[in-house]
């Protein structure tokens, strides 16, 4: 149960933020890399000031195909999540990451989580920049609001990689519930605090995306059946060996949606993609599954 306590923060942790009405996305100057052209800004969002980032192949106007959005996990940020492939993937794509509710450099809105409501969030933000459909990863709390995206605005989806995502509460140990009720911000793996507080404009902000996490996973309710079995786009579903996820769960997600396939991968919670409490001294490149992913979207 030791080794599982840092993959907990993981689920632990989630999406959303604050403040004002709704106006066109207030863009920073792009930068590039040798490869890379980059564009970060804040979007008026459902009473949040939501900030994203797109990341574009240089040169190539809108990357190849549908745009890609990666949504985080519970207490992460962009980077703690998604630093060791956002780039790989926009090698030949479009790649949109936001920070959602309370989460590294957005605000809270005063009320609760849910992830319901993220995916409302996301849904606005493409919105807002325009972006009428596209593919989505979803990691871990981002893999149940991705799905909830699928539910709530299937028009939005091209396909969906779901990532160690939870539809059920059976879909984790049993314990895993009574160690949710006695969560407290000294289990959130130190990783996890360090990004929050490298990006944050107020790091006393950290108490308080904890508490909206914790709570919001206490309350976790089951998704419908009839709602999953619903989904009608084509779906990757990917846990890792040693996922606080189980087995069951993903392949009975996988038996839900009609269009999908599993990938069950060694590692723990997030490995798979470089996820930052899981890199090891001996991390390598090729551990990560980009180029699986990537041959799923290019179908």
């Amino acid at each position: 149960m030791k080794q599982s306590l840092p993959l907990l923060g993981l689920l632990l942790f989630i999406l959303t933020a604050c403040n004002h009405t709704k106006t066109e996305p207030q863009k920073m100057e792009p930068t590039a890399t040798e490869e890379l052209a980059f564009t970060n800004g804040y979007s008026e969002v459902n009473g949040l000031k939501m900030y994203y980032e797109i990341y574009l192949p240089a040169g190539l106007a809108g990357g190849q195909g549908k745009p890609l959005v990666l949504i985080h996990g519970g207490g992460s940020t962009i980077a703690s999540n998604f630093g060791k492939v956002v780039q790989l993937f926009a090698k030949n794509r479009q790649v949109i990451a936001m920070e959602l509710q309370a989460h590294g450099r957005t605000n809270d809105r005063g009320t609760d989580s849910s992830f319901e409501q993220d995916a409302d969030d996301v849904a606005t933000l493409l919105h807002n920049l325009k972006v009428d459909k596209a593919d989505f990863f979803g990691f871990s709390n981002g893999g149940t609001t991705t799905l909830q995206i699928a539910i709530r605005h299937p028009e939005l989806v091209h396909k969906m990689v779901l990532g160690s995502t939870l539809a059920k509460r059976n879909g984790v140990p049993e314990w895993f519930w009574g160690f949710m009720k006695q969560s407290k911000l000294e289990h959130m793996p130190e990783q996890l605090k360090t990004a929050y507080k490298e990006v944050a404009s107020d790091t006393t902000g950290l108490q308080l995306m904890h508490d909206r996490d914790a709570k919001r996973m206490v309350n976790f309710k089951d998704i419908n059946d009839e709602q999953i079995e619903a989904i009608q786009v084509p779906t990757l579903i990917i846990i890792g060996d040693k996922d606080i996820i189980t087995p069951e769960h993903a392949m009975e997600l996988h038996r839900q949606i009609a269009h999908s396939e599993l990938a069950i991968i060694p590692g723990g919670h997030g490995e798979y993609i470089g996820e930052i409490t899981t890199i090891q001294p001996d991390f390598k490149e090729s551990q990560l599954v980009v180029p699986m992913i990537e041959k799923f979207l290019d179908k």
